[in-house]
């Protein structure tokens, strides 16, 4: 298979999508009226508006998925915009003329070193990173960073405070034990992980080297909608919400952030780091997990992950050309209050546990009323190409993920099969 763009394009193409035909609108929850209780489960498609990323051609092609493909719901890895996977597939056997694809490539030739500087100068304008801070394209997960950060920020003794508000922070702040003397200064465990503190309640260690916290908690789903500011450094996990609205880069010392839920493939974890932070790790840091080499070498010291890399530049790039992170935040918005207020106005059968100004965007926990009717919740949902809708095994019910690659026509469908379950079993 040739390439079929030119080796300077840097414009996704040929998304060859295709409208959903439907009989059910679903554009509004409000007005569609409950269906009578029937034996049989009828099938349910949807057509949404949705509009085409500038820049990318065929634009009259929808961003709904082709009708080969699934709503994949899962939380990570997590669905890909359907343009980057078409415009990856172009650029597969040859990219852009070089005669090899990115997994055949030297990560120390010039081709790869144009692609990973790229996917950081099209980062940092999509963040609008400040110039003292560094981007480190590394491996391991977020999971790995638990360890990187107290290693490199912190000595043996130094205190460390943890706002633990779901699993990962509260798994971040056991690694933590290892290497420093962290304090959990607030837990939401009482309370099944349902709410954010307000900040003003927080007691704060006097000398704590940095307060960490995880901005979007994926199994519990609460997302922190501002953010503390700490008498030290605020270090935050951002794995399942990042780049899908704008940040303030300049409040934060770390930002890190496991790429396989909204900006690529698993495999690539993203470090945005405050440049006199580098540099000061304890001697029994791995060499693997020191910012100082990875920063010296351009996140280059060994292999990286290239075509992971390469992957998460196309997002970075369909990002762009849909207008950035703010006008991805809107249609964030708009996906989650629809599937918000189809569980509100459920009378009950659906569910959400989380306190309603904490809710996150991205991952919409529910349980239903008669809970044996989960299993047969997910396996229809699965008939009708919506997937991945099992809840986190430690806590059960349902979970909706729908970061920035899930399209409109996906959560519109799955309200309008919520509404249609709930009509044949309430």
């Amino acid at each position: 298979m040739a390439a079929t763009t030119s080796p300077t394009s840097f414009l996704l193409q040929n998304p060859h999508t295709h409208h959903v035909k439907s009989s059910i609108s679903t554009s509004h929850f409000n007005t569609l009226p409950l269906p009578s209780p029937s034996p049989k489960r009828i099938s349910i498609s949807c057509v949404a508006s949705t509009t085409t990323s500038v820049g990318i051609q065929n634009p009259s092609s929808s961003q709904n998925p082709s009708d080969d493909r699934v709503f994949n719901f899962a939380a990570g890895p997590a669905t890909l915009p359907e343009t980057v996977l078409r415009k990856a597939e172009s650029e597969l056997f040859n990219w852009r003329g070089s005669g090899m694809s990115v997994m055949e490539m030297s990560h120390r030739g010039k081709d790869f070193t144009s692609i990973i500087q790229k996917a950081e100068s099209d980062l940092r304008s999509l963040l609008d990173i400040p110039s003292d801070y560094a981007v480190l394209f590394l491996q391991g997960g977020a999971t790995t960073q638990f360890a990187a950060i107290p290693l490199n920020l912190c000595k043996p003794d130094d205190t460390v405070d943890y706002v633990v508000t779901g699993s990962w922070s509260d798994k971040a702040f056991k690694e933590a034990q290892k290497y420093c003397k962290p304090k959990v200064i607030w837990s939401g465990k009482s309370e099944k992980y349902t709410k954010i503190p307000a900040f003003e309640d927080l007691e704060q260690s006097p000398n704590a080297k940095y307060m960490h916290i995880c901005a979007n908690e994926t199994i519990h789903g609460v997302e922190f909608k501002n953010y503390p500011n700490p008498k030290s450094l605020l270090v935050a996990d951002m794995s399942s919400n990042f780049c899908s609205k704008p940040v303030d880069i300049s409040k934060f010392g770390i930002i890190y952030a496991g790429a396989q839920k909204n900006v690529g493939p698993s495999g690539v974890t993203i470090v945005i780091i405050r440049k006199d932070l580098i540099g000061g790790a304890q001697e029994i840091t791995p060499v693997m997990l020191d910012y100082k080499i990875h920063h010296e070498n351009s996140s280059l010291y060994n292999t990286p992950p290239c075509y992971g890399i390469y992957m998460c530049g196309l997002v970075f790039e369909d990002l762009l050309a849909q207008g950035g992170l703010r006008e991805v935040e809107k249609k964030n918005k708009k996906k989650a209050e629809i599937l918000y207020e189809a569980i509100n106005q459920s009378n009950g059968f659906y569910r959400c546990p989380v306190e309603p100004s904490v809710r996150s965007l991205m991952n919409v926990p529910f349980t239903l009323e008669k809970a044996e009717l989960e299993g047969e919740f997910v396996k229809e949902a699965a008939k009708e190409k919506m997937v991945q809708l099992k809840g986190h095994r430690s806590v059960g019910g349902m979970r909706a993920s729908i970061y920035n690659a899930m399209p409109l026509a996906g959560v519109e469908k799955l309200v309008a099969f919520m509404k249609e379950f709930q009509g044949r079993h309430a």
